[in-house]
């Protein structure tokens, strides 16, 4: 069933559903349709595809053997597997769904739950990665649900990724991404205040990066995040915004088995102040506005 023939279909193209479906095409796989909840953002995607935009979720379930999802939100989710009106599931007999975005766990278990319902199959394909892997097929790739529907997917799933992980059942792989996603954003808060604070010492900044680099102060955040911080290079690969509701999912996680997060917390609450000051479509290295001083005092000023 998924072998190049298969048709794919993708719902929720911006930055990564896009240059997932490029992918995908360029390896050979035929989209059969893209959708997405701003029209004119499926049109454009459409149109470089040289595929049909669906005017309805159902129109992609229907013409697709392979549904990719890649949406914002819980509630976004609920909405394309809604138990009502126009949904996914109106053409879900058949179909096996690959639901990559960043959700609550116990949302990706009720989705499995409405698609088995209705015939079909689902995994969640958690990504811990950013738009240039999208694109080139390296995604690094954690995956929730049925062992047995995992085995038929990972044809496709590898030419997406360069490493897949199989977590466990419906929920498993969005609780390790959730736990990924807070701690990568609690290493960029901590280089935004360390960088900062270093600022305001007079230090030079490309010698503190390249120290941190020889020291316990080293991290992956230090290589993607560091001279776009020193620099106020905030091009979005994984905004604030999403920053901001990734640590909220684990928050939440931990709230409900009595963990108490005082760093997640904190770094949430960056990020929320981050969104309260406009600035939520900035990438997460954006973070440093608010711990460089004379940054800070500008944001005051304005």
């Amino acid at each position: 069933m998924h072998g190049l023939e298969t048709r794919i279909g993708v719902v929720g193209v911006g930055r990564m559903g896009a240059n997932m479906a490029l992918r995908l095409r360029d390896v050979g796989y035929s989209i059969a349709r893209v959708y997405d909840a701003r029209s004119e953002t499926a049109n454009e995607v459409a149109s470089e595809l040289r595929v049909p935009a669906a005017a309805t979720l159902a129109e992609v379930a229907r013409n697709s053997d392979v549904v990719i999802t890649v949406v914002s939100d819980d509630a976004a989710m609920e909405r394309i597997f809604a138990t009502e009106g126009d949904s996914l599931l109106d053409g879900a007999n058949g179909t096996l769904f690959v639901n990559c975005a960043t959700i609550s766990p116990d949302v990706h278990v009720e989705v499995q739950a409405r698609v088995e319902a209705r015939g079909g199959t689902s995994l969640e394909a958690c990504m811990a990665s950013s738009i240039p892997q999208a694109r080139d097929g390296t995604l690094y790739l954690m995956i929730g649900g049925r062992r047995e529907t995992f085995e038929r997917a990972r044809p496709l799933l590898e030419r997406l990724s360069k490493k897949l992980r199989y977590v466990g059942s419906a929920g498993e792989a969005a609780k390790v991404k959730a736990l990924v996603n807070m701690v990568m954003n609690i290493n960029t808060a901590g280089l935004a205040e360390g960088l900062g604070l270093g600022d305001a010492l007079g230090l030079d900044l490309t010698m503190l990066r390249e120290v941190f680099a020889e020291t316990g102060a080293a991290s992956r955040v230090l290589e993607t995040d560091g001279a776009d911080m020193q620099q106020r290079e905030h091009d979005v690969y994984f905004s604030a915004a999403h920053a901001a509701k990734d640590s909220n999912i684990a928050l939440a996680l931990a709230r409900a088995h009595d963990v108490d997060l005082p760093l997640a917390a904190a770094t949430a609450r960056q990020y929320e102040r981050m969104i309260e000051l406009g600035l939520g479509e900035l990438d997460k290295s954006g973070v440093a506005e608010l711990t460089f001083p004379a940054r800070a005092l500008q944001r005051v000023e304005k």
